[in-house]
């Protein structure tokens, strides 16, 4: 599980939603022989889009573990702390 946090989730959500719509544009523009430009501007959009929302994901973990940081009820799906530690240096 991603997160607990509807509300994370959710900007979590808009976040992939909104890369995945960048690389439709990236598709779209080589699609139709669009300009070097266009299709490095929406790779760059991409790349940040991608990038936020993995650090979305990280932070939200972080703040959760942070809440229950003994882990009583860890379950198959949470991350230990060197896993989480991996998981963000990753994203760098």
């Amino acid at each position: 599980m991603v997160t607990t946090d509807p509300e994370a989730r959710r900007r979590i959500l808009n976040r992939l939603r909104r890369a995945r719509g960048q690389l439709d544009g990236v598709i779209t523009a080589v699609e139709q022989d669009g300009s070097c430009r266009a299709v490095v501007t929406q790779l760059a959009a991409v790349s940040t889009a991608l990038d936020r929302a993995g650090f979305a994901v990280v932070s939200t973990a972080m703040k959760e573990c942070l809440r229950d940081p003994d882990g009583a009820a860890q379950s198959e799906d949470e991350l230990t702390e060197a896993e989480l530690e991996k998981l963000f240096l990753s994203l760098a």
